[in-house]
């Protein structure tokens, strides 16, 4: 049986080939969903985000539609699949990130839904920086 990180990784290996998925040399998969025209945040930026947050699998472990409230922090405070993909993106956008674990919450995971190593998948609606 293939452990998390090695599913994980044929998955995204598997995804990469798809159309519409760019790869980041970081390893970040992105589709974009919707064009957005607005503001781009940096690193430095707070945003206001509508997300939805799934294992590789379609699991749903988060989601700021679920509690009909969108969610706002500093880019600096996420993780680094977030941070990088959010400076790609403008207001109004919205893109499926596909993030591999190191680029997620790595070894550690992320109480009992992200398990350690585990790769994620989340839609994000940039609202505004």
């Amino acid at each position: 049986m293939a452990s998390i990180l090695e599913e994980g990784r044929a998955f995204l290996a598997e995804n990469a080939g798809k159309d519409g998925i760019v790869s980041t040399p970081s390893g970040l998969q992105y589709k974009v969903i919707t064009e957005g025209t607005g503001n781009k945040p940096t690193l430095k930026s707070a945003v206001v985000v509508h997300y939805r947050g799934t294992s590789i699998g379609g699991v749903e472990f988060d989601s700021s539609y679920r509690r009909d409230e969108p969610a706002e922090f500093p880019l600096k405070r996420v993780i680094k699949g977030w941070k990088e993909g959010l400076q790609l993106m403008q207001e109004g956008a919205k893109f499926q990130f596909f993030i591999p674990s190191k680029l997620a919450y790595g070894k550690r995971g992320s109480g009992i839904e992200i398990m350690p190593d585990e790769a994620l998948i989340f839609e994000v609606e940039l609202i505004k920086v």
